[in-house]
């Protein structure tokens, strides 16, 4: 049996203490999250959410989207003011419009995903950083990182930036934009003098991509690999076991939805 009405609504969440965006069984989740506050908001009425795509433990959003499937319909002025009433204090809603087309679906309608992963480099960093930032111990060479992140740009092989691929996943995907450049957006008094961003933009990623992708620039930083190697493992050349580092996910941002 179908819901009466679709809603789009987009919100934002720190995601340090939360196990990603899907329900797990006894685990603390943005949707479980979600779906309380809905219950509060909108009790004895049918409703279902489902997100625009899945966030790993600790990763944290300014705009993630999902769609709202409900029986009743939503008075959209004061809808805000009353999630933000009811929800948790590290989630905070947005916007709110009504979906015309019956045909909408969320994961499948085309959009443009940019991640950001927010970091720095050289000493240890206030422990109030830990849940925005991620901070390299590493004298990390940030030149080379910046041209390491071009690299990706472009469509290529991502087999060796996924995490457990299947034989019916596609490795070969397409970044738009990838570029590391100072961070002057996200600051506090107790974050370092100098921190950066590593900007990542496309349509579609693989589990942990965005994360491998970062763990490989650190590495580069540290003198670990060469830039011709990362250009080998895009061309699928790197057959090789090794060592691949996965940046911690604290540092990833969902920074912006952008719905084609």
């Amino acid at each position: 049996m179908s819901y009466k009405y679709s809603y789009l609504v987009r919100f934002q969440y720190l995601g340090f203490r939360f196990h990603g965006w899907q329900k797990q069984p006894n685990l603390k989740t943005i949707h479980l999250g979600v779906d309380k506050t809905f219950k509060f908001m909108y009790e004895d009425v049918r409703f279902k959410t489902i997100g625009v795509g899945r966030t790993d433990a600790k990763v944290s959003s300014t705009d993630y989207a999902f769609q709202l499937f409900i029986d009743e319909i939503i008075d959209e002025n004061t809808f805000v003011n009353v999630f933000n009433i009811n929800s948790p204090s590290d989630l905070k809603g947005i916007s709110i419009e009504k979906i015309e087309d019956p045909k909408f679906n969320i994961i499948q309608h085309p959009k443009e995903k940019e991640y950001r992963y927010y970091f720095s480099f050289g000493e240890k960093n206030h422990p109030y950083c830990a849940p925005f930032l991620v901070g390299f111990l590493d004298d990390l060479d940030i030149e080379l990182m910046k041209e390491g992140a071009k690299l990706f740009e472009g469509e290529h092989n991502f087999s060796l930036f996924c995490v457990k691929p299947s034989e019916k996943t596609i490795v070969n995907r397409t970044v738009d934009f990838c570029r590391i450049t100072e961070n002057t957006e996200l600051t506090a008094s107790f974050f370092p003098e100098k921190s950066y961003i590593l900007i990542v933009k496309g349509q579609g990623f693989l589990r942990n991509q965005i994360r491998l992708m970062m763990g490989a620039l650190i590495e580069l930083g540290r003198g670990s690999i060469d830039l011709n190697f990362i250009q080998e493992s895009l061309k699928g050349n790197i057959t090789k076991e090794f060592r691949r580092t996965i940046a911690p996910a604290s540092g990833l941002h969902l920074h912006k939805i952008t719905f084609k």
